[in-house]
């Protein structure tokens, strides 16, 4: 099972989370992104997120396929946020059963990762000041060249 969207409404992370545990799994993952209040030493006050709508749904739904065809998952769902969120909203949520922890693991980081490079999801961010911008998106700097 996949389950993908796009949607200006906000996101239930445990709800993603129930439609994806099966009695034959033995890893249930979630990730939730939201909102953080600092980027860049800068004070965020909040942020959009503007997306080609019927394009980023069709694209989320490739990557979250693309991970269950790679690793062994037994569902996968994903969502992803548009429109203004405030501070700690939850802008993505990533839930992943299956049957070991490394999968379930191995296929959100994969998610999101290609999330943040492939989604054509845009991301303004508001400063307090009354300042913003679009950020480009970016690998995580924890991640090494090439892996």
């Amino acid at each position: 099972m996949v389950r993908t969207f796009i949607t200006t409404e906000p996101l239930d992370a445990a709800a993603l989370l129930a439609e994806v545990g099966t009695p034959d799994d033995g890893a249930v993952l979630l990730f939730a992104g939201t909102v953080r209040r600092h980027n860049d030493g800068r004070a965020v006050t909040g942020l959009r997120y503007d997306a080609y709508a019927t394009m980023a749904e069709t694209v989320l739904r490739q990557i979250a396929e693309e991970a269950v065809a790679r690793w062994e998952v037994s569902r996968l769902a994903a969502a992803h946020r548009t429109g203004d969120l405030s501070i700690g909203d939850v802008s993505v949520v990533i839930a992943v059963s299956a049957a070991h922890r490394a999968e379930a693991f191995d296929a959100g980081r994969y998610v999101i990762e290609e999330v943040k490079q492939r989604l054509p999801v845009w991301k303004q961010e508001r400063y307090a000041g009354g300042a913003d911008r679009w950020l480009e998106g970016s690998m995580p700097r924890s991640r090494e060249a090439g892996s």
